[in-house]
């Protein structure tokens, strides 16, 4: 499986970006497909995610709100739309897949099994 995540950049405080993750390589009837984000000197953190086939969505407490994951079937691509863009957004952002889909391990980065190159968004004050 491979992960191809893209859509990062530069922007200023309040502005918007959609950060688009493209799977290839497998089907899955069930997954977890999820973006995390990493700042230097920070660990790993989730941002959403979104089940497979439910399409049950979760976010993490700093972008309930704001961002939004969504999936796009046809192209088996997942999106994270993201609004009101903060400073303390600007981090590295990875797409990542599990195919076990165990909900209590939704927001565990450890159970991601695929992970995309990441992409860099920064947001400028």
């Amino acid at each position: 499986v491979q992960l191809q995540a893209s859509g990062g950049g530069l922007v200023q405080a309040g502005g918007s970006l959609r950060l688009s993750c493209a799977a290839s390589g497998r089907t899955f009837s069930r997954a977890h497909i999820a973006w995390f984000r990493q700042a230097p000197g920070k660990e790993r953190e989730f941002v959403a995610g979104i089940r497979w086939p439910s399409r049950h969505t979760y976010y993490g407490d700093s972008v309930k709100g704001r961002f939004t994951i969504s999936r796009d079937n046809t192209q088996n691509t997942v999106y994270l739309q993201m609004n009101s863009l903060k400073p303390e957004d600007t981090a590295v952002y990875y797409c990542a897949l599990d195919e076990n889909a165990i909900l209590s391990s939704l927001w565990q980065a450890g159970q991601y099994d695929y992970w995309g190159q990441g992409t860099q968004v920064t947001v400028s004050s």
